[in-house]
């Protein structure tokens, strides 16, 4: 069986950036593109559907927190993930790599994986390449990620040095596990392997080059936006996006605001997703569309009776006022994190939609 068809198509290519489409089974998807983070499939403070109004293409949810509740049997039997939660788009699960590597005083590394303890009640589970392939292929989503180790972006050269040697293997694995997993699928998901190496660029283009003789159907650029400055953020991308297949997809994981989507995607990033843009909604940090941002539990703002932001794409945004949001914080209202959240995600897609029509 052929795994790998066309599923990315490059329309254009500029130096401001590329323009492209991937085909999944779900639907395409138009790139450059944010994929908002739906954690355990759902947004916080937001609905799907009116994530669907904001005009959200695609939504990433995590391998990790599905695994532990409520299990990928559970969301199996519901027919999968776009079912289970009602989302008849495109969705992209994460690996659960970076939430499993992120519990550093619980988990215990091992030749084909990592055994970790749950945030939840503490019972001990298993996570591996064959685990998370096996996960990801139940849950039914369109694009799946390899299992990789992901340290900080400032881990040690010592430290960088096993991950890459791990994240490699663990790659090889991943990708034998998927092409089992999908040989009775009429629509196997695009798997995507992840670089890594931290700002140790030798270890960042050895880790391209082996994942690109594995060959995968896009490739991520993880374990940046975790410590390090913009600079040494956009030095790594400078110097890997022209390594990259330009007939596959380039996703740059955990980037969040506009103005670095705008300077990755000129440096050649087609995918991003984080949860910036909902975690400051919900703690008073608002975006405008004129692309300044404010914190709503200032003073200044008790007595602003102006609209939060006349031009934004959430309706909830053209008809409140600064003082009512304030007020709404203050108050401790559940509708302050709906009204915030729908504002920020209104403004970062919007700004992606932008970036997109400008690449045309």
């Amino acid at each position: 069986m052929l795994l790998y068809t066309l599923m990315f198509e490059l329309l254009s290519s500029h130096p401001t950036g590329r323009r492209g489409r991937i085909h999944t089974a779900h639907g395409t998807i138009d790139t450059p593109v944010f994929f908002p983070v739906a954690t355990a499939g759902a947004m916080r403070g937001i609905t799907l559907d009116d994530l669907r109004g904001l005009g959200s293409q695609v939504l990433l949810c995590n391998t990790y927190h599905l695994h532990l509740q409520p299990g990928e049997e559970i969301v199996h039997e519901a027919g999968g993930l776009h079912s289970f939660i009602g989302w008849d788009g495109p969705i992209l699960t994460d690996s659960g790599g970076f939430q499993v590597f992120s519990l550093e005083s619980t988990r215990k590394i091992a030749e084909h994986g990592v055994h970790f303890k749950s945030h939840i009640d503490g019972s001990a589970h298993f996570l591996g390449p064959e685990e998370a392939m096996t996960i990801q292929h139940m849950l039914g989503a369109d694009i799946i990620m390899c299992f990789d180790e992901c340290p900080p972006s400032t881990a040690p050269r010592a430290k960088q040095i096993e991950a890459v040697d791990r994240t490699i293997r663990w790659a090889k694995e991943c990708k034998m596990w998927h092409e089992k997993l999908s040989t009775e699928k009429k629509h196997p998901p695009l798997l995507f392997g992840i670089i890594q190496g931290g700002l140790e660029r030798d270890m960042r283009q050895k880790c391209a080059e082996e994942l690109i003789s594995i060959g995968f159907d896009g490739y991520a650029i993880g374990g940046l936006a975790v410590g390090e400055t913009e600079t040494e953020m956009f030095a790594v991308l400078n110097y890997i996006c022209p390594l990259l297949p330009a007939d596959k997809p380039r996703y740059l994981m955990g980037v969040g605001r506009p103005s670095q989507h705008r300077e990755a995607v000129a440096r050649g990033v087609d995918m991003f997703d984080c949860v910036l843009p909902m975690r400051e909604a919900r703690h008073g940090k608002i975006y405008r569309t004129d692309g300044t941002a404010i914190r709503i539990r200032n003073s200044e703002y008790m007595r602003d009776h102006s609209i939060i932001d006349p031009d934004s794409p959430s309706a909830m945004s053209r008809r409140h006022t600064l003082a009512y949001l304030a007020h709404l914080f203050r108050a401790g209202e559940r509708s302050a994190e709906s009204i915030a959240c729908m504002q920020n995600m209104a403004v970062t897609l919007k700004a992606m939609s932008d970036l997109r029509d400008s690449l045309k």
